[in-house]
């Protein structure tokens, strides 16, 4: 899964930079300039780093970081700031920050440091989890939960869930998900799409039991997609 990075500065030029750079180093990136946007994009979207400006309009960072750390959020944080003395540093990391790097800053060693705390993280078990809305899923433990209420699927609903939250938004078609999901090849005779159907219909009825909550749309004749 490609690594997606939230990046939150109100100035533009700074986050016109980074975005550039980052998606040169392949990265998946998401700019904004509005810390009220933020909760918006975490509760729709799975990040593996967010780097955030300690200067923002009505907020200090540290501040936004620190409220989303006693919600529950653990995405991993970099501080990218103006704000460089050592008791301003230490608040970062108080504050939840993992790394915290100052301005004006060296475009490779941001880099680096990006890559250092996503490879850190990823050991220490945040990027084994995918969430979307209020679904989590562990790809270390297989556990699937839905507003904290534990739901058991097969290994293959497992599978196809996970295909569903690494492509959030997008239209995947059958033969898309019978090769990526089933590992089909285009003259395997036991995949079809009422193959797809079948595992999508199972799929929806164990998460799709709440009916003011609707995760996977069909798109007639094209396929399904998550939303």
């Amino acid at each position: 899964m490609q690594n997606r990075i939230l990046i939150l500065d109100d100035d533009s030029d700074i986050l016109e930079l980074l975005e550039f750079i980052l998606k040169k180093h392949h990265y998946q990136i998401i700019g904004i300039q509005d810390s009220h946007e933020i909760e918006t994009y975490l509760y729709e979207n799975s990040f593996s780093l967010l780097i955030i400006d300690r200067t923002l309009p009505c907020i200090d960072g540290v501040d936004l970081i620190r409220g989303l750390r006693q919600r529950g959020n653990t995405t991993p944080v970099i501080f990218l700031t103006a704000k460089d003395s050592q008791q301003e540093k230490l608040e970062g990391f108080r504050g939840g920050g993992d790394d915290y790097i100052t301005k004006p800053f060296d475009i490779d060693e941001v880099v680096m440091r990006v890559e250092a705390v996503i490879r850190r993280t990823r050991k220490s078990g945040f990027e084994n989890k995918l969430v979307y809305r209020d679904i989590l899923i562990n790809l270390d433990t297989f556990e699937v939960k839905i507003a904290d209420n534990l739901i058991k699927l097969t290994k293959l609903e497992f599978k196809l869930l996970q295909i569903f939250l690494e492509n959030i938004g997008k239209v995947l078609n059958r033969d898309y998900l019978l090769e990526t999901v089933w590992n089909c090849g285009v003259f395997d005779e036991h995949c079809s799409e009422k193959t797809v159907n079948i595992a999508i219909k199972r799929l929806k009825q164990k998460i799709d039991n709440d009916s003011s909550k609707k995760y996977i749309e069909s798109i007639r004749g094209v396929g399904y997609k998550f939303k």
